[in-house]
């Protein structure tokens, strides 16, 4: 934690111009940190992680009772939580990212030019990303070891319902950064709720390379509309499944029921099932009474109603819809072109998926829809840095510059051109 305290600053202005000139000199510092050091203040923080489990466990309990007394909503609740398997996951999570190939200073592209010079690409450190989020105090960790091992410092502005959770974790990161000999500045977790803060941080161009906002669609506007700063950010994540005509009725039902059934409350769960009028009468009788069963609320179009009758009229706001929530919308389309049509045009270039067992409509479908995860017999809830294999993601990014889809480590780098020669002159 920043050894100022906030209550007796001056102004919000001050402290969080501290904070940016902090990050600013501990960036030079982390950005030429030795492999080694940085892996060993990863697993430094995995073990104090689990070495204070029940002092995190108890913060966290108390930022639970704290926002069931305000009104959060369960979706929230849900990401609000910690459990002992979560915090093991997430310590493994970090152990994960150290054992990961460090991507600062790998040179891609060497090639001779006819001067004879060579000419390349590096991989170097954004420098200062500030990550602006709610609820999940997971984040705190995942987006500093992210951070640290792409050799970037981090400011974190987590939301005020996880300060407990986030103020223990920021601790543990501070104290393996520390038994390391890394500069305890190279994360600064910001330790006040005051809103004014998230202002400054948007603007403070001189001090912060990148913003990445994560939350409610209500925070995401905001940053993107008033941020100074570049932002890597994903808006909304209405995603689809489409189920061919040609799909294996039992993988189609499977996939269906886990892409909204799994889990509610996370951006990459399906929000809008399309299913091929073809095979229709053979997968939603039967997915619908799964759906009855754990209590989610089906909203159709009016073809899907003839079949399931007793459901609810989907209107067109519920094509836009992320309901975060047991609320499925339903429309049967003619054919592949109808579903990529409505994708088009409803999507948010997050995550959508096609069931089918035709090989040509596949690679259509994985050619033609312009989303950052496009996927092939299988659940959207796959769309995660954990499940790509990046060890954790700092977000999900619908930007097509600077990164698209899960940020892992490789996507808070950027390349810089190299030319080696030796003693070259240009004629």
């Amino acid at each position: 934690m920043n050894d100022m305290n906030v209550e007796t600053a001056n102004t919000i202005d001050l402290y969080m111009l501290d904070v940016g000139r902090r990050a600013r000199a501990a960036s030079r510092l982390i950005g030429r940190a030795e492999t080694r050091i940085k892996n060993a203040a990863l697993l430094a923080i995995a073990a104090a992680l689990e070495a204070d489990e029940e002092r995190l466990l108890a913060a966290n309990r108390q930022d639970m009772e704290a926002g069931r007394a305000s009104g959060l909503d369960a979706a929230l609740l849900d990401r609000l939580e910690l459990t002992p398997k979560g915090l093991r996951g997430m310590a493994q999570g970090l152990r994960e990212i150290a054992a990961q190939s460090d991507p600062v200073g790998e040179i891609i592209d060497l090639r001779y030019r006819p001067s004879g010079i060579q000419v390349g690409q590096m991989r170097v450190p954004l420098g200062v990303i500030g990550i602006i989020y709610e609820s999940r105090p997971n984040v705190t960790a995942d987006a500093a070891a992210l951070c640290l091992k792409a050799g970037n410092a981090a400011i974190l502005r987590g939301g005020s319902e996880a300060l407990h959770s986030n103020r223990v974790i920021a601790a543990c990161i501070q104290q393996g950064l520390a038994a390391v000999g890394l500069p305890v500045d190279a994360v600064q977790v910001i330790d006040t709720t005051d809103r004014a803060a998230v202002g400054v941080l948007i603007g403070m161009t001189e001090y912060v390379d990148v913003i990445v906002p994560r939350g409610g669609k209500g925070l995401i506007e905001r940053i993107s509309r008033e941020a100074r700063v570049p932002v890597i950010k994903h808006l909304d994540g209405v995603c689809h499944v489409y189920i061919d005509d040609h799909a294996d009725v039992d993988k189609a039902i499977l996939i269906a029921y886990n892409a909204k059934a799994q889990r509610y409350g996370t951006c990459n769960t399906m929000e809008t099932l399309l299913v091929a009028a073809g095979i229709a009468p053979q997968v939603l009788p039967e997915l619908s009474q799964r759906y009855r069963e754990v209590g989610v609320e089906l909203r159709g179009c009016s073809r899907t109603r003839d079949l399931l009758p007793g459901i609810k009229i989907a209107t067109e706001e519920d094509w836009y819809a992320e309901y975060l929530a047991p609320i499925l919308a339903i429309r049967i389309v003619d054919d592949i072109d109808d579903a990529m049509e409505h994708i088009a045009r409803y999507g948010s270039a997050h995550t959508d998926a096609i069931v089918t067992e035709d090989y040509s409509r596949a690679r259509r479908f994985l050619r033609e829809v312009d989303s950052s995860s496009v996927m092939v017999n299988a659940s959207t809830r796959f769309a995660d840095g954990g499940e790509y294999g990046l060890g954790a993601e700092i977000g999900i990014s619908t930007n097509k510059l600077h990164a698209r889809g899960p940020v892992g480590v490789n996507g808070l780098t950027t390349l810089k051109y190299v030319v080696l020669g030796d003693g070259h002159i240009r004629q």
